[in-house]
């Protein structure tokens, strides 16, 4: 995607096109499951003198728009993804924090059924799965 993609995505969402909010979805768009630091830097390659608050403000603005997700494993800070509106999962590693995409296991969106819904109507569930990811597991064997 481009700068011409990244400006068509917010006017849709009827987000005024900035130069930080731009450089915010491309950051995002790079940087899978990036935390806002390295969002910011990312950005600060681009836009050298954007400040962290105009950063934060684009991230919540794109997460409110649903152009980009927030997700926040416990015990984990926030990241951001631009992969969205498929109901997709992640799965954790306990051991480096590494955070990779799951596909849904079965059916269609919200991909689970609640058991009792209580009267809402569900349009989404999210799924942790935690674990130990390759790299971690290889360097436990070498111990």
């Amino acid at each position: 995607m481009g700068n011409a993609d990244y400006e068509q995505l917010l006017r849709g969402a009827s987000l005024r096109v900035t130069r930080p909010r731009v450089a915010v979805l491309g950051a995002v768009t790079e940087n899978a499951h990036a935390d806002t630091e390295t969002i910011l830097g990312a950005v600060r390659e681009r836009l050298p003198d954007v400040s962290h608050q105009a950063v934060y403000d684009s991230l919540a603005a794109l997460s409110a728009a649903g152009i980009v997700r927030r997700i926040q494993p416990s015990g984990s800070v926030a990241r951001y993804e631009a992969r969205v509106g498929d109901n997709h999962h992640h799965v954790v590693c306990r051991s480096c924090g590494n955070i990779a995409d799951v596909d849904c296991a079965v059916g269609h969106a919200p991909c689970l059924t609640a058991s009792d819904d209580n009267g809402f109507v569900v349009d989404e569930a999210e799924v942790i799965y935690w674990g130990t990811c390759p790299q971690c597991q290889a360097a436990q064997r070498s111990k």
